[in-house]
């Protein structure tokens, strides 16, 4: 009759186990896993590791869009604080009663002291560096369009914590280029259907409503290839991601029509070659520029 296991090779099995795990996660750090958790350079244990403070500046923000602004802050950790600001005594803060509540987002009052002045901009810092200091997030989102809250991104990035911010497309740009990343409020919002022509439409009509495209990628992509390309000349898909956003926070395959990297990169077959990689059940992206 053999014998039971000692104690020492119980725990050489419990080290092999952990080590393989640790590997396991750090191969997965290292590739993402190709189709959305390149996206802005999170990795999948940070995200599940991440607790994130919301902090919305009610004057400069849209009621409708919470729900989606939410979703999105999501993707990059569990949202643990939700506080909107904003002088809910005057009626441009309506639109937010109804949807508050339903969402779980404690509304902080503010009064204007000065007509035509925003009362949001100081209650919100000052309530970011408390939670910087006091609380156990390890990540902010900064949602509005106000160039007011630069200084307030760039320290919170200072302080080694991720900040991402959440605004309109004319958000002044030292406001996007101080987070980590910056995601438009287009492209959260739900696509309306084009409404069915007439034949009253007249040609001065089609003329005054062409939509504004959004310039080529083309060069923003070969600068960031630049960065994430390896000896062999191939970059993977998540490092051309990182690379992306430490570029251009505010980059999104969305503003381009497209829902992910890899499409928008496919797009573009006269100057990247896409290949695919299968690893342990997931597909690895990798690109190179053509020559």
């Amino acid at each position: 009759m053999r014998g039971a296991p000692n104690c020492g090779q119980l725990h050489c099995t419990q080290f092999l186990f952990l080590l393989q795990a640790k590997n396991l996660i750090i191969q997965k750090d290292n590739e993402n896993k190709a189709e959305g958790v390149y996206n802005r350079g999170m990795t999948e244990t940070n995200i599940i590791r991440r607790r994130i403070s919301i902090l919305i500046d009610g004057d400069n923000a849209q009621a409708k869009l919470l729900p989606q602004m939410l979703a999105e802050t999501s993707k990059y950790g569990q949202v643990t604080i939700r506080r909107i600001y904003g002088d809910w005594t005057t009626a441009s803060m309506n639109s937010w009663k109804k949807i508050l509540n339903n969402h779980a987002v404690q509304p902080v009052q503010q009064f204007r002291y000065t007509i035509g002045k925003n009362a949001t901009d100081s209650a919100m810092i000052i309530d970011a560096m408390d939670i910087l200091h006091t609380s156990d997030v390890n990540g902010f989102c900064i949602v509005s369009s106000d160039s007011d809250y630069t200084r307030l991104a760039t320290r919170i990035r200072e302080a080694g914590i991720f900040v991402m911010g959440i605004g309109e497309k004319k958000t002044p740009r030292p406001f996007v280029n101080a987070c980590d990343l910056f995601v438009f409020t287009e492209n959260l919002a739900p696509k309306k259907k084009p409404a069915p022509r007439t034949r009253s439409t007249s040609s001065k009509q089609k003329q005054t409503q062409k939509p504004v495209k959004e310039p080529e990628p083309i060069p923003l992509l070969k600068q960031a290839f630049e960065i994430a390309v390896r000896e062999d000349g191939w970059a993977s898909m998540a490092m051309l991601g990182n690379a992306l956003y430490q570029i251009d926070p505010s980059f999104d395959p969305r503003s381009y029509g497209h829902g992910q990297l890899s499409r928008l990169i496919g797009k573009y077959k006269k100057y990247f070659e896409l290949r695919t990689q299968d690893s342990n059940g997931t597909t690895l992206f990798h690109v190179k520029l053509k020559e």
